[in-house]
Order: structure tokens, then sequence, then C-alpha cells
């Protein structure tokens, strides 16, 4: 499918609702209520609202996990239920639904598989994935030894191992610590950067506030406010100054000064920095003095195929066409005194062994050595320039019955 024109809406909602009812069929309860909604290509659009505010349940009507009562809801300009749009479409539910028993390896490669990855291309992403959540470290082990905040990481990861278009993300940052926490608001940003489009719902609204280009807020299933961060959160009726410490004196004048203006000094404070930013000082600090922890590892940089790094082929290509021609017909054995192949490269012996056991190599063309013992027959020769030493030898042992066994194999 091609990719979204920009000026088509990645999600488009018109009057949408959703009435929950009971066996009856009576209304029980109106989870969503006439919403209009549009997410813009390449922008991080915040859904906000309280517990049954129905944000989960339009995500899940953008997902085709729910069925609207009435009104218009597209994902890239087609039904939710369209299901040529789910491989572009990345999601971290509110809870991590993960197979228990499977290792961080092993869960990103079955979610690949779903998508139809390629396996040099699951492996690939998988270690890429695991390097930039912190999990590198832990990638064999269970999920179910995984705390909470480990499973949302590689619940993160599993949401990215098709490279999406369209990254639903619901609570993303629920039970990470703040270093955690960070790194997945600083790669919502790096991926809106790089033309995704990420629909962020959470309960954490300072996270909210630092990455969301655009948000709406619910209540009761309607929309009560919508806008810009900026168009949302600048106080109208006050204004802030900004200077170097002042002494009494100076702020007994300036009280002077505006009051004689007809305006008052509400407040007078030091700026305060943000507990986000102590918190990760000590930290920055405490990796600087290289102290241990046994907790997960910091991530590393976004992974490569999230930014659109070119990946060499690493003899990717001649791995897959040596296991075609694994299952092709055998080749006819070569014969002696013809011009010997040039030896396989490191892949092609590695590929061979792989397949030794399914499929056996013929036996070599080589010459055997011959046995020397009496009645074994030498192998059939092609007529050579060099003299046939071990013919010679048998024409000079005594006996008549072991030249005439040796003389059966001997061609003219």
């Amino acid at each position: 499918m091609p990719p979204t024109p920009r000026d088509t809406p990645v999600v488009f909602t018109k009057g949408l609702t959703k009435v929950f009812r009971d066996f009856w069929m009576r209304s029980r309860v109106t989870a969503v209520d006439h919403l209009d909604l549009e997410v813009r290509p390449g922008e991080i659009f915040g859904l906000l609202g309280p517990n049954g505010s129905g944000k989960s349940t339009t995500i899940k009507i953008l997902l085709g996990l729910l069925h609207k009562t009435s009104g218009v809801a597209a994902v890239f300009g087609k039904p939710p239920s369209d299901v040529a749009v789910k491989e572009r479409i990345g999601v971290l539910p509110e809870e991590s639904y993960l197979y228990p028993y499977l290792n961080a390896i092993e869960t990103l490669d079955y979610y690949g598989k779903l998508f139809e990855i390629p396996r040099r291309d699951r492996e690939r992403r998988s270690n890429e994935l695991l390097e930039m959540v912190g999990l590198a470290s832990v990638a064999h082990r269970p999920i179910h030894e995984y705390s909470k905040g480990m499973q949302r990481r590689i619940g993160l990861a599993q949401a990215l191992i098709n490279d999406p278009e369209f990254l639903v993300l619901d609570e993303p940052t629920s039970g990470l610590d703040p270093i955690g926490a960070k790194q997945v608001k600083d790669l919502i940003v790096s991926l809106a950067r790089r033309g995704k489009t990420v629909l962020l719902s959470s309960h954490q609204l300072s996270d909210v506030e630092d990455c969301v280009d655009r948000l709406v807020i619910l209540y009761g299933g309607k929309k009560r406010a919508e806008g810009t961060c900026e168009e949302l959160l600048t106080a109208r009726d006050a204004m802030s100054l900004e200077t170097d410490t002042l002494d009494e004196e100076t702020i007994t004048e300036l009280e002077r000064i505006l009051a004689a203006h007809g305006h008052g000094l509400r407040r007078v404070a030091k700026p305060r920095q943000r507990l986000e930013d102590l918190f990760m000082s000590i930290v920055d600090q405490a990796r600087a003095e290289r102290l241990e922890t046994g907790g997960a590892q910091a991530g590393g940089a976004t992974a490569a195929f999230l930014v659109g790094e070119a990946q060499p082929e690493r003899g990717e290509r001649l791995i897959e066409r040596l296991v075609a021609d694994a299952h092709a017909p055998e080749p006819e054995e070569p014969q002696p005194g013809s011009a010997s192949a040039p030896p396989p490269d490191e892949d092609a012996r590695i590929i061979e062994s792989l397949v030794a056991d399914e499929h056996p190599e013929p036996e070599s063309a080589a010459t055997p050595e011959p046995s020397g013992e009496p009645g074994a027959s030498a192998p059939e020769q092609t007529p050579s320039d060099e003299p046939d030493l071990g013919v010679i030898e048998s024409l000079l042992s005594p006996g008549d019955e072991g030249s005439a066994a040796d003389g059966e194999g001997r061609g003219p």
C-alpha cells in the first residue's frame, strides 16, 4: 500500500459513537459520544482523560477491535476493519499480554513472523530493538521473570518490530522508572521527526506535555478541549518576569512602580528545576562514576532500521541462494583430472554445515587410496600422462589371484 499523502489524515472520525448495550439491547453506557478527531501525518497526538472517559474504547475502534455504533472512523483513509492497513500500525496496549515462557528474542521473532518479515531482518531488528530498550543483557531470560517495567520495554520493542507508520501507545511509561520514561519520550519525538505518526494516551500528564504536538481531553466520551499545549496551557491573566537575584530594596521599588501603574506583584520566588532534570543529573553522575546496578540497563541509540540507516548485506543473499540450492537436484560428480572449483567462502561453508544433516553431500570424487588387499578392485581412472604407481605395485606383487583381481578394474 502506498504511503499516505501528507494532506490525508492518518486518523479521522466524525460523530463517532459507541454505545454498550445489555442482553436485552438496552443502552447501558455511552462510552464515546459524537467524537470528532483528526490526526495528521507526522504529528504526536495526545488522547487524555480520566478513567472511563472513552480513550481505550476509541483506540479499540480505530484498531478494528470494536465496532462503532454510529459515525465515521477511518485509518489511512480506510475503514478500521480493512486488513491491509494492519501492517502499517504498531500497538503498545495498556497491558502487555506476552507469552511468559518465551524469552525476549523469541518474543520479537514471533511478532516479526506475524508480519512476514524475512528471517535475517527479524534477527537484525530484534538485536537493535533489545539494545535500544536496554534489554540486550537479559535477552535470554523468560518474560515471566521480567519486572513490569521490563515488560513494558519489551512491549515497546514488539510494537516497533514492523517499523510502523502509525504508532499507538496506551500508557507507554506505565511501570517505567524515570530513566526509561525519559527514553520513551525521546524515542517518540525522534520517530515523529522521521515522519511517523504517534497516538499517545497516558495518565502521566507531564509525559504528554513534554512531547505532544496537539491533544484532546475527553470526559464522559465527549471532547472537552482540543489544541496545542501552548494554546491550552498559556495563562491569559498573568505574566512572569525572570531576572537575576534581587534584594529586598529592589523588590520594594518594583512593587511601588507596579502599583503606580495599577498592577500588583503577586509572587516573588526563585525558579526551581524540574524533578526529572534533578533525577537525571544524579543518574548521569552515577554512571560517570561507573557504579553498578542490578536493574535494566539504560537503552542505547534508536534502532538503525527505525531511523532509515542502510544495513550491510553480510552475505545474506548468498546464504539464501545456498539454502535454495540445497533443495535442488544434486549435480553430477566431477571427473578426476578436471579443473578444480574455487574453494567455497566462509558463508558457503557455514550454510553447508547447517544443511548437511538433511541433505548429505555426494561422496567425494577424489580418487581413494588403494586398499592393497587382494580382491579389491581399483576405481576407474581416466587416461593420464602420469604413471599409475598403484597399478605397477599390484603387478609386481606375488600371486595370480591378486594380479587377476587388480587387472579387472584397469582401463586401457
